[in-house]
């Protein structure tokens, strides 16, 4: 059965919505005035860890950064 409800724009241009969300979080960010801008851009760096696994166990685990670029 097929919804005659309205297709959100985001979807409607192909993207997903973390796409649509990031893209208005960097934009939101870089409209902020100083001191905030700079305060708001460093929160948006990403840390995380890799480990490999072998023979089911866990090898010891690096850790990356990650920041958003344009």
């Amino acid at each position: 059965m097929a919804s005659n409800a309205a297709v959100p724009f985001w979807r409607a241009a192909g993207m997903t919505y973390i796409t649509y969300s990031n893209i208005c979080a960097t934009m939101v960010r870089n409209c902020l005035k100083e001191p905030y801008r700079t305060e708001a851009l460093s929160r948006e760096k990403v840390h995380y860890s890799v480990s490999k696994w072998v023979d089911g166990n866990p090898e010891k685990p690096s850790i990356r950064s990650d920041t958003s670029q344009e």
